[in-house]
């Protein structure tokens, strides 16, 4: 069931510096790499049907493809570090155990888009992974790994790190880029066209750090050996960040395809206190809900969770136990995305706040069957009506928990 992509080098004493990370594979890509055109390059990623391990689930190859490959303009490359989704901790594993990795894939993807300077904004809260970062990055300048010439060869690249500055908005990529332009951290409007995005009016790609990280693999070993894990619409593997009530919370590499009741009760031991199975979050906070009955034929990829009326998201699997109440599990999340939202679209804005309210009055016994109408009226103006994903996500949000518990919140009406 477990797999070693990304996470081979978790478990080796010292990974993260440099010494003993070139002693366990760490930037033995760049052999294969310079012998590749970039184009090649893009063409390895495109075969191993690698897609983007922040939530969207794009294919990689695709979006590079969307630079221009003689662009008259500087191209950029962004790692989205900011790591903010409630239940989701997998990307920090890749900074604190093998930042080597992320440096090594950042070269990679670097050298296919044609950037010479690549930045890496970090979530503000994350100080030590940060630090054990630009340390990292300090090592491969020293090297000779970064710089100049990489690894000696006629090829320049910088990398910087960006600290943001808590707001959770900012790992949606477009506010991503405001925030790295010194501007307030608002989503944009997104183009009728595909195209890349852009950074101070450059062409730029954004990716999620165990996307780039999973880079290297793919170059080293060759696309087929990616695809040998996973299904075929969802090839290679993911890290899965699982907490709750579990008994063996933590991050585990698996291949897309892996059944979750087998992850739930085997590889994490079951639930804690041997209690019942209540509810599954898959992806992070801001996915659909799951009931306990319906995890017998869901399995960890985007096509069987779409299906399922959910999604994979960021694989931060949240497990809920049987004296978990779904009413304030809702509350406590509203509370959150009530405070997160940005307040660019006032559907969003008035919106999160308006159901954290009544969820607040029902809560408090003092709730009516109107207030449960009201929450669905809201988030349906919500849905569908703002700049970005997040009012509909948080309205899907609602509806799941509504939806699927509906008696949990009958019984607090009057």
């Amino acid at each position: 069931m477990i797999a070693k992509v990304v996470s081979k080098n978790f478990d080796i004493p010292n990974a993260h510096t440099l010494e003993v990370a070139r002693a366990n594979d760490r930037y033995a890509a760049l052999e294969k790499l310079f012998c590749l055109s970039p184009d090649e390059v893009i063409r390895e990623i495109e075969q191993s049907g690698l897609r983007g391990k922040g939530g969207g689930g794009a294919l990689t190859g695709e979006k590079w493809r969307l630079i221009p490959p003689k662009s008259d303009k500087p191209v950029y490359l962004v790692v989205n570090a900011d790591e903010g989704e409630p239940g989701t901790f997998k990307d920090r594993q890749i900074l604190e155990f093998d930042p080597h990795l992320l440096i090594e894939g950042i070269i990679c993807a670097s050298y296919a888009i044609g950037a010479h300077h690549a930045y890496v904004y970090i979530r503000g809260e994350y100080v030590f992974w940060m630090n054990r970062l630009q340390h990292a990055i300090d090592e491969a300048y020293a090297a000779n790994l970064l710089g100049e010439n990489v690894g000696g060869h006629n090829y320049a690249l910088h990398v910087t790190i960006h600290r943001g500055a808590g707001a959770y908005i900012c790992g949606e990529k477009t506010a991503l880029l405001e925030s790295l332009e010194g501007k307030r951290g608002h989503p944009r409007l997104k183009p009728k066209g595909k195209e890349p995005e852009w950074f101070f009016g450059n062409p730029t790609v954004v990716n999620n750090v165990e996307t780039i990280a999973s880079v290297p693999f793919i170059i080293r070993e060759g696309y087929a050996s990616y695809r040998a894990y996973g299904t075929e619409e969802s090839p290679g593997t993911m890290l899965f960040g699982i907490s709750g009530h579990v008994k063996k919370p933590g991050v585990y590499e698996l291949p897309y395809g892996t059944s979750m009741k087998r992850v739930i009760y085997e590889l994490c031991g079951g639930i804690r206190g041997d209690k019942k199975l209540k509810a599954i979050i898959p992806g992070g906070s801001s996915v659909q809900i799951l009931r306990a009955d319906e995890i017998e034929t869901i399995t960890l990829d985007y096509e069987c969770l779409k299906a399922h009326g959910s999604a994979l998201g960021t694989g931060g699997m949240i497990v809920l136990d049987e004296d978990v109440s779904i009413p304030e599990a809702m509350k406590n999340l509203f509370a959150f995305y009530h405070h997160e939202s940005c307040g660019q679209c006032t559907p969003c804005r008035e919106g999160t706040g308006w159901v954290d309210r009544i969820l607040a009055k029902i809560l408090a016994g003092a709730g009516t069957h109107e207030d449960y109408q009201t929450i669905l009226d809201a988030v349906d103006t919500m849905n569908g009506k703002t700049i970005c994903v997040f009012a509909p996500s948080v309205a899907f949000i609602a509806q799941s928990y509504l939806k699927k518990f509906p008696e949990e919140f009958e019984a607090l009406l009057k």
